[in-house]
Protein backbone atom coordinates (compact mmCIF):
# COMPACT_ATOMS: atom_id res chain seq x y z
CA UNK A 1 0.00 0.00 0.00
CA UNK A 2 1.75 3.61 -0.78
CA UNK A 3 -0.31 5.08 2.16
CA UNK A 4 2.25 2.91 4.08
CA UNK A 5 5.49 4.28 2.78
CA UNK A 6 7.96 5.82 5.21
CA UNK A 7 9.23 8.09 3.00
CA UNK A 8 7.76 10.78 0.32
CA UNK A 9 10.42 9.39 -2.21
CA UNK A 10 8.99 6.46 -2.64
CA UNK A 11 5.37 7.63 -2.42
CA UNK A 12 5.23 9.99 -5.10
CA UNK A 13 5.32 8.13 -8.43
CA UNK A 14 1.79 6.81 -7.43
CA UNK A 15 0.24 10.45 -6.51
CA UNK A 16 -1.31 12.54 -8.89
CA UNK A 17 -2.47 15.58 -5.94
CA UNK A 18 -0.82 16.26 -2.83
CA UNK A 19 -1.82 14.01 -0.05
CA UNK A 20 -4.18 15.76 2.82
CA UNK A 21 -1.62 15.86 4.99
CA UNK A 22 0.73 17.66 3.41
CA UNK A 23 -1.86 20.69 2.70
CA UNK A 24 -1.44 23.81 4.36
CA UNK A 25 -4.01 25.91 4.95
CA UNK A 26 -5.26 28.84 2.73
CA UNK A 27 -3.59 31.38 4.49
CA UNK A 28 -0.50 29.30 5.18
CA UNK A 29 0.22 28.95 1.77
CA UNK A 30 3.27 29.53 -0.27
CA UNK A 31 1.65 31.95 -3.17
CA UNK A 32 4.22 31.97 -5.45
CA UNK A 33 2.63 34.48 -7.34
CA UNK A 34 3.79 36.92 -4.95
CA UNK A 35 7.78 36.36 -5.18
CA UNK A 36 11.09 38.66 -5.65
CA UNK A 37 13.59 37.30 -7.93
CA UNK A 38 16.98 38.19 -6.94
CA UNK A 39 19.58 39.56 -9.25
CA UNK A 40 23.25 39.63 -8.45
CA UNK A 41 22.99 42.95 -6.40
CA UNK A 42 20.32 42.22 -4.28
CA UNK A 43 22.28 39.25 -2.58
CA UNK A 44 25.80 40.10 -1.40
CA UNK A 45 28.06 37.75 -3.24
CA UNK A 46 31.76 38.04 -1.21
CA UNK A 47 34.34 36.83 -2.82
CA UNK A 48 36.61 35.56 0.00
CA UNK A 49 39.84 35.16 -2.61
CA UNK A 50 41.69 37.94 -0.34
CA UNK A 51 40.64 36.94 3.10
CA UNK A 52 44.09 36.88 4.51
CA UNK A 53 45.95 39.45 2.07
CA UNK A 54 45.67 43.19 1.66
CA UNK A 55 41.88 43.76 1.69
CA UNK A 56 40.76 41.81 4.65
CA UNK A 57 39.30 44.70 6.30
CA UNK A 58 36.94 45.53 2.87
CA UNK A 59 35.60 41.69 2.90
CA UNK A 60 34.88 41.92 6.73
CA UNK A 61 33.14 45.10 5.88
CA UNK A 62 30.95 43.21 3.49
CA UNK A 63 30.19 40.73 5.57
CA UNK A 64 28.99 42.92 8.85
CA UNK A 65 26.74 44.51 6.21
CA UNK A 66 25.29 41.43 4.83
CA UNK A 67 24.87 40.02 8.66
CA UNK A 68 23.24 43.67 9.48
CA UNK A 69 20.62 43.83 6.44
CA UNK A 70 19.80 40.19 5.66
CA UNK A 71 21.54 37.87 7.78
CA UNK A 72 22.64 35.68 4.45
CA UNK A 73 25.11 36.08 1.79
CA UNK A 74 27.10 34.13 -0.99
CA UNK A 75 30.41 33.41 -1.02
CA UNK A 76 32.71 32.80 -3.93
CA UNK A 77 36.50 31.61 -3.85
CA UNK A 78 35.96 30.34 -0.82
CA UNK A 79 39.10 27.45 -1.20
CA UNK A 80 36.39 24.66 -1.77
CA UNK A 81 37.05 22.88 -5.10
CA UNK A 82 34.64 22.31 -7.49
CA UNK A 83 35.30 18.43 -7.56
CA UNK A 84 35.03 17.88 -3.92
CA UNK A 85 31.23 20.52 -4.80
CA UNK A 86 30.21 17.95 -7.82
CA UNK A 87 31.19 14.79 -5.82
CA UNK A 88 28.95 15.94 -2.56
CA UNK A 89 26.19 17.04 -5.14
CA UNK A 90 26.51 13.06 -7.06
CA UNK A 91 26.77 10.98 -4.07
CA UNK A 92 23.21 12.75 -2.55
CA UNK A 93 21.88 11.95 -5.53
CA UNK A 94 22.98 9.08 -5.93
CA UNK A 95 21.88 8.03 -2.56
CA UNK A 96 18.45 8.92 -2.93
CA UNK A 97 18.08 6.68 -6.16
CA UNK A 98 18.97 3.42 -4.36
CA UNK A 99 16.53 0.79 -3.80
CA UNK A 100 14.29 1.94 -1.38
CA UNK A 101 15.14 -1.39 1.16
CA UNK A 102 18.83 0.35 0.74
CA UNK A 103 17.80 3.80 1.81
CA UNK A 104 15.54 2.50 4.91
CA UNK A 105 18.08 0.42 6.32
CA UNK A 106 19.14 4.11 8.04
CA UNK A 107 15.38 5.47 8.28
CA UNK A 108 14.64 6.53 12.23
CA UNK A 109 11.79 8.89 13.03
CA UNK A 110 14.11 9.52 16.86
CA UNK A 111 15.54 13.51 16.21
CA UNK A 112 17.71 12.13 19.03
CA UNK A 113 19.52 9.69 16.63
CA UNK A 114 22.57 11.39 15.44
CA UNK A 115 22.89 9.61 11.91
CA UNK A 116 19.07 8.40 10.07
CA UNK A 117 17.36 8.94 7.43
CA UNK A 118 13.65 10.82 8.15
CA UNK A 119 10.86 12.54 5.99
CA UNK A 120 9.44 15.63 6.60
CA UNK A 121 10.85 17.67 9.90
CA UNK A 122 9.51 15.70 13.18
CA UNK A 123 6.75 13.37 12.21
CA UNK A 124 6.36 12.77 16.09
CA UNK A 125 5.43 16.14 17.06
CA UNK A 126 4.45 17.96 13.48
CA UNK A 127 0.61 18.47 12.41
CA UNK A 128 0.94 19.08 8.84
CA UNK A 129 4.23 17.34 6.79
CA UNK A 130 6.67 19.03 4.84
CA UNK A 131 7.17 17.74 1.14
CA UNK A 132 11.08 16.72 1.71
CA UNK A 133 13.07 13.52 2.70
CA UNK A 134 16.20 13.91 4.35
CA UNK A 135 19.15 12.13 5.56
CA UNK A 136 21.17 13.53 8.43
CA UNK A 137 24.39 13.25 9.44
CA UNK A 138 26.77 14.16 12.08
CA UNK A 139 30.15 15.14 10.99
CA UNK A 140 32.66 16.55 13.99
CA UNK A 141 34.65 15.30 15.10
CA UNK A 142 35.04 12.75 11.81
CA UNK A 143 35.79 9.57 13.60
CA UNK A 144 33.24 9.74 15.81
CA UNK A 145 30.27 9.42 13.01
CA UNK A 146 31.91 8.25 9.56
CA UNK A 147 31.50 4.78 10.75
CA UNK A 148 27.83 5.42 11.13
CA UNK A 149 27.16 6.92 7.85
CA UNK A 150 25.49 4.77 4.89
CA UNK A 151 28.42 2.44 3.30
CA UNK A 152 25.97 2.79 0.00
CA UNK A 153 26.57 4.68 -2.44
CA UNK A 154 30.21 2.92 -2.24
CA UNK A 155 32.24 6.58 -1.99
CA UNK A 156 29.54 7.76 -0.30
CA UNK A 157 31.79 7.98 3.39
CA UNK A 158 34.69 9.03 1.40
CA UNK A 159 33.38 11.93 -0.76
CA UNK A 160 31.25 13.12 2.09
CA UNK A 161 34.05 13.36 4.33
CA UNK A 162 35.98 15.17 2.34
CA UNK A 163 33.42 18.06 1.91
CA UNK A 164 32.71 18.03 5.45
CA UNK A 165 36.50 18.63 6.00
CA UNK A 166 36.58 21.62 3.38
CA UNK A 167 33.13 23.01 4.54
CA UNK A 168 34.43 23.37 8.47
CA UNK A 169 38.07 24.79 7.50
CA UNK A 170 35.19 27.70 5.60
CA UNK A 171 32.92 28.03 8.55
CA UNK A 172 36.35 28.68 11.20
CA UNK A 173 37.93 31.23 8.51
CA UNK A 174 34.08 33.08 8.57
CA UNK A 175 34.11 32.81 11.90
CA UNK A 176 36.92 35.02 12.22
CA UNK A 177 36.04 37.26 10.16
CA UNK A 178 32.64 37.57 11.64
CA UNK A 179 33.95 37.85 15.31
CA UNK A 180 36.18 40.96 13.65
CA UNK A 181 33.03 42.61 12.20
CA UNK A 182 31.65 42.70 15.45
CA UNK A 183 34.77 43.93 17.15
CA UNK A 184 35.06 40.80 18.94
CA UNK A 185 38.78 39.25 19.49
CA UNK A 186 39.14 37.02 16.48
CA UNK A 187 38.60 33.63 18.58
CA UNK A 188 35.78 35.00 20.33
CA UNK A 189 33.30 32.76 18.42
CA UNK A 190 35.60 29.17 18.47
CA UNK A 191 35.94 29.64 22.55
CA UNK A 192 32.17 30.24 22.77
CA UNK A 193 31.46 27.02 21.20
CA UNK A 194 33.13 25.26 23.43
CA UNK A 195 33.83 21.38 21.43
CA UNK A 196 32.26 22.90 18.44
CA UNK A 197 29.23 20.59 16.58
CA UNK A 198 28.75 20.37 13.03
CA UNK A 199 26.13 18.70 11.11
CA UNK A 200 24.21 18.29 7.46
CA UNK A 201 21.44 17.38 5.75
CA UNK A 202 21.24 16.14 2.58
CA UNK A 203 17.58 17.19 1.54
CA UNK A 204 15.69 15.58 -1.10
CA UNK A 205 12.95 17.38 -2.56
CA UNK A 206 11.15 15.35 -5.26
CA UNK A 207 8.70 16.65 -8.06
CA UNK A 208 5.01 17.94 -6.58
CA UNK A 209 1.89 17.65 -8.43
CA UNK A 210 0.26 20.50 -6.17
CA UNK A 211 3.78 23.19 -5.47
CA UNK A 212 1.42 25.91 -4.19
CA UNK A 213 -0.41 24.02 -1.79
CA UNK A 214 2.66 22.86 0.22
CA UNK A 215 6.09 23.56 1.34
CA UNK A 216 9.70 21.84 0.84
CA UNK A 217 9.98 23.14 4.44
CA UNK A 218 8.01 26.25 6.01
CA UNK A 219 9.12 30.11 6.93
CA UNK A 220 12.19 28.87 9.84
CA UNK A 221 15.57 30.47 11.14
CA UNK A 222 17.88 27.94 12.01
CA UNK A 223 18.71 27.25 15.68
CA UNK A 224 22.46 26.85 15.59
CA UNK A 225 25.46 29.45 14.33
CA UNK A 226 26.19 29.63 10.92
CA UNK A 227 25.12 27.80 8.11
CA UNK A 228 26.44 26.70 4.80
CA UNK A 229 23.97 25.70 2.16
CA UNK A 230 25.23 24.02 -1.06
CA UNK A 231 22.26 24.44 -3.97
CA UNK A 232 21.86 21.97 -6.86
CA UNK A 233 20.86 24.05 -10.01
CA UNK A 234 17.39 23.84 -9.10
CA UNK A 235 15.91 27.28 -7.38
CA UNK A 236 13.51 26.61 -4.59
CA UNK A 237 15.20 29.04 -1.71
CA UNK A 238 13.76 31.88 -0.80
CA UNK A 239 14.41 34.41 2.25
CA UNK A 240 12.52 37.04 3.92
CA UNK A 241 13.08 40.72 3.64
CA UNK A 242 11.00 43.65 4.50
CA UNK A 243 8.38 41.08 4.92
CA UNK A 244 8.70 40.06 1.33
CA UNK A 245 9.91 36.60 -0.11
CA UNK A 246 13.10 36.54 -2.28
CA UNK A 247 13.82 33.75 -4.62
CA UNK A 248 17.59 32.78 -4.41
CA UNK A 249 18.44 31.15 -7.39
CA UNK A 250 21.69 29.09 -7.16
CA UNK A 251 25.22 30.46 -8.63
CA UNK A 252 27.14 27.61 -9.33
CA UNK A 253 30.31 26.77 -7.00
CA UNK A 254 28.91 29.46 -4.47
CA UNK A 255 27.88 28.63 -1.19
CA UNK A 256 24.90 30.33 0.75
CA UNK A 257 26.29 31.42 4.18
CA UNK A 258 23.13 31.58 6.71
CA UNK A 259 22.85 33.61 9.95
CA UNK A 260 21.59 31.02 12.63
CA UNK A 261 19.70 32.29 15.82
CA UNK A 262 22.80 31.49 18.34
CA UNK A 263 25.06 34.47 16.06
CA UNK A 264 21.79 36.77 16.93
CA UNK A 265 21.97 35.81 20.45
CA UNK A 266 26.03 36.69 20.56
CA UNK A 267 25.79 39.59 18.51
CA UNK A 268 22.78 41.10 21.09
CA UNK A 269 20.63 41.54 17.66
CA UNK A 270 23.42 43.44 15.90
CA UNK A 271 22.98 40.67 13.20
CA UNK A 272 20.31 38.73 12.17
CA UNK A 273 19.02 35.26 11.94
CA UNK A 274 17.27 34.86 8.37
CA UNK A 275 13.81 33.70 8.14
CA UNK A 276 13.83 31.28 4.88
CA UNK A 277 11.52 28.51 3.26
CA UNK A 278 12.19 25.71 0.65
CA UNK A 279 9.42 25.49 -2.02
CA UNK A 280 9.13 22.97 -4.58
CA UNK A 281 8.10 22.83 -8.19
CA UNK A 282 6.28 20.07 -9.91
CA UNK A 283 8.98 19.64 -12.98
CA UNK A 284 11.91 18.62 -11.26
CA UNK A 285 13.65 16.73 -8.14
CA UNK A 286 15.71 18.77 -6.07
CA UNK A 287 18.82 18.54 -3.48
CA UNK A 288 20.19 21.08 -1.38
CA UNK A 289 23.28 20.30 1.32
CA UNK A 290 23.18 22.50 4.53
CA UNK A 291 25.65 22.14 7.19
CA UNK A 292 25.16 23.04 10.20
CA UNK A 293 27.70 24.59 12.37
CA UNK A 294 26.76 25.23 16.33
CA UNK A 295 27.97 25.31 19.76
CA UNK A 296 28.35 21.55 21.67
CA UNK A 297 25.58 20.90 23.92
CA UNK A 298 27.24 21.97 26.66
CA UNK A 299 28.10 25.43 25.62
CA UNK A 300 26.61 28.03 27.73
CA UNK A 301 25.41 30.63 25.29
CA UNK A 302 24.73 34.90 26.41
CA UNK A 303 25.19 37.67 24.12
CA UNK A 304 28.96 39.15 24.14
CA UNK A 305 29.86 41.04 27.40
CA UNK A 306 31.43 43.52 24.81
CA UNK A 307 27.82 44.26 23.23
CA UNK A 308 26.40 44.99 26.29
CA UNK A 309 25.89 48.49 27.14
CA UNK A 310 23.41 51.11 28.53
CA UNK A 311 22.19 51.85 25.30
CA UNK A 312 22.42 47.69 24.49
CA UNK A 313 21.25 45.59 27.55
CA UNK A 314 21.30 42.18 27.32
CA UNK A 315 18.55 41.23 25.04
CA UNK A 316 18.61 37.54 25.70
CA UNK A 317 19.34 34.93 28.82
CA UNK A 318 22.55 32.62 29.65
CA UNK A 319 21.80 29.45 28.42
CA UNK A 320 23.66 26.47 27.15
CA UNK A 321 22.90 25.34 23.69
CA UNK A 322 21.42 22.05 24.48
CA UNK A 323 18.53 23.47 26.25
CA UNK A 324 17.82 25.28 22.78
CA UNK A 325 18.23 22.73 20.59
CA UNK A 326 15.53 20.58 22.80
CA UNK A 327 13.17 23.54 22.31
CA UNK A 328 14.01 23.74 18.58
CA UNK A 329 13.21 20.54 17.89
CA UNK A 330 10.17 20.05 19.72
CA UNK A 331 8.72 23.10 18.79
CA UNK A 332 8.72 21.79 15.17
CA UNK A 333 8.61 24.56 12.54
CA UNK A 334 5.41 25.60 13.76
CA UNK A 335 6.74 28.92 14.56
CA UNK A 336 9.54 31.03 12.82
CA UNK A 337 11.78 31.11 15.31
CA UNK A 338 12.63 30.03 18.94
CA UNK A 339 14.41 33.09 19.79
CA UNK A 340 11.58 34.66 21.80
CA UNK A 341 11.83 32.45 24.66
CA UNK A 342 15.17 33.13 25.54
CA UNK A 343 14.49 36.97 25.39
CA UNK A 344 15.10 38.25 29.32
CA UNK A 345 12.04 39.75 30.72
CA UNK A 346 12.88 43.60 30.62
CA UNK A 347 13.22 43.15 26.54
Amino acid sequence: MAANKLLLTDLVPTLKQVPSNYIRHISDRPNLSDVHVSDVSSIALIDLQDLYGPNRSDIVKQIALACQLDGLFLVKNHGISENIINNMLRVARDFFQLPETERLKNYSDDPSKANRLSTSFNVRTEKVANWRDFLRLHCYPLEDHVHEWPSNPPSFREDVAEYCTGVRGLVLRLLEAIAESLRLKRDHLDKTLSKHGQHMALNYYPPCPEPELTYGLPGHTDSNLITILLQDEVPGLQVLRNGKWIAVNPIPNTFIVNIGDQMQIISNDRYKSVVHRAIVNCNKERISIPTFYCPSADALISPATELIDDDHPAVYRSFTYGEYYHKFWNTGLATECCLDMFKTSST
